[in-house]
């Protein structure tokens, strides 16, 4: 790429120009074009703002296309001009004004479209606006050429390519150009990809940024490759940095990977209840690098990926969401079980929430040692919602049914042996030495 500029007007026969009498009616297009941009903006753009759009911006000039519209019909003007014969001067101001406006408007809308919650945009908004209007500045005033021959001068050789100080601003300009461009493209497709009604945002999230992580990788090659740098040098330096980003970056690689993979077969899925190291709970949201696991108590869980695909998960809802809840009850010996353990069934089946298909069932567990263990099973079929309500609910419920039967709830009991002819040891009433005395009042 190669600035390819037109040669500026003198400074001395730009100022003699501006006094004319035919400045003043340049001055009157002038602002006649600016007057019918701002109106065409106004008329499309219509009453309501469009906050971050980059064509219209919030305030109608602030936006790309009053620019692109005014230098559009300034040029027309300034040809219209020279052909009825009048020599122009105000428009040699104008034009390079508008193309300054135009970049700076450019790269500020599209940054700030592109990274909204930053806070450096602004700051980086007006550098650009500094470096714009110093080049006009230097344009109008006949300075950019001598500066530019100059740059020009000044080279060295890069391997097996000669670059001088002028190439290296072309090749950051044009890498700015397009980066801006790519930047643009990137948001606009994001915003069509992340727009409302949004299903499966992990996805197109990803999606956005592999968009723009192409899109800007190509142009800066695009960019440097215009500037004349020779992209071999490139390819060996990012072979090299490639073999070392795998070695030190294998983790987190492993992870996204992991996370492609999960996602494609769909093994674990948004809204699963799991099981992972110990902690349960519902899987919320499936990142790229990382999985977000969210218990019944409100705790959150972010589990890397590659724990996912190398370690057992227990999964309670991949292929059947229905859940086995149990809980135990101990009677005493000599209850009537015939009578009971229906009566239990039908309590725990009137329980919100507790499956008829499967139904509850009670098992005689064990012989305990104080008395009978009954094992009262039943499934739900919402465990996102946890199971400690309905195992409240179905307890209570057993409570009932052995309240109203007066079946006695045993509690360990111990029996004591004395020997023949032993009397039991009465304990001692009197106070233990060390123990506390009340003071006298007495004194």
């Amino acid at each position: 790429m190669n600035l390819s500029l037109p040669t500026p007007p003198a400074l001395d026969e730009l100022l003699q120009a501006l006094g004319r009498p035919g400045a003043v009616m340049e001055l009157a297009v002038a602002v006649a074009v600016l007057v019918v941009a701002w109106l065409m903006v106004r008329l499309m753009r219509g009453k309501a703002p469009r906050p971050g759009s980059v064509w219209f911006g919030e305030h109608v000039i602030d936006g790309v296309l009053f620019p692109v519209l005014a230098l559009c019909l300034g040029v027309a003007a300034q040809h219209v001009l020279l052909a009825s014969g009048l020599s122009l001067a105000v428009f040699r101001v104008v034009i390079p004004v508008l193309v300054s406006l135009l970049l700076i408007r450019l790269a500020a809308r599209v940054l700030k479209a592109a990274f909204p919650a930053s806070g450096w945009v602004r700051a980086v908004e007006r550098s650009l606006s500094w470096l714009a209007w110093i080049a006009v500045v230097l344009w109008v005033t006949g300075l950019m050429p001598a500066l530019l021959a100059e740059m020009d001068g000044v080279h060295w050789r890069l391997g097996k390519a000669d670059v001088s100080l002028r190439t290296l601003l072309d090749g950051a300009l044009g890498a700015a150009v397009v980066l801006v461009l790519a930047l643009w493209v990137s948001a606009a497709i994001e915003r069509k990809l992340l727009a409302p009604p949004v299903q499966d945002l992990s996805l197109r999230k990803i999606a956005a940024n592999l968009v723009r992580a192409a899109l800007l990788f190509f142009g800066l090659m695009l960019a440097l490759s215009a500037a004349g740098i020779d992209l071999t040098a490139l390819s060996v330096l990012g072979g090299a940095l490639g073999v070392g980003l795998g070695f030190g970056l294998q983790k987190l690689a492993a992870n996204y990977v992991s996370g492609f993979v999960i996602l494609a077969e769909r093994s674990l899925r948004i809204g699963d209840v799991v099981r992972v190291d110990g902690f349960e709970g519902r899987i919320t949201d499936i990142a790229t690098r990382y999985t977000v696991i969210r218990a019944i108590n409100g705790r959150e869980a972010i589990v890397p990926n590659e724990m996912l695909i190398t370690q057992r998960i227990e999964n309670y809802s991949l292929a059947d969401p229905r859940v086995l809840v149990t809980t135990t009850v101990q009677v005493a010996y000599g209850t009537d079980l015939d009578g009971l353990l229906p009566a239990l069934v039908e309590a725990v089946l009137a329980v919100p929430r507790v499956l008829a298909d499967p139904g509850p069932a009670v098992q005689l567990a064990s012989f305990g040692a104080d008395g009978l263990d009954l094992q009262i099973i039943f499934w739900i079929n919402d465990p996102e919602n946890g199971s400690g309500g309905v195992k409240s609910d179905a307890n209570l419920a057993i409570l009932a049914v052995l309240t109203a039967r007066a079946v006695e709830i045993p509690f360990p009991q111990r029996v004591m042996h004395l020997p023949a002819g032993a009397a039991p040891q009465r304990p001692d009433p009197s106070p233990a030495p060390w123990s506390a005395q009340p003071p006298d009042p007495a004194g």
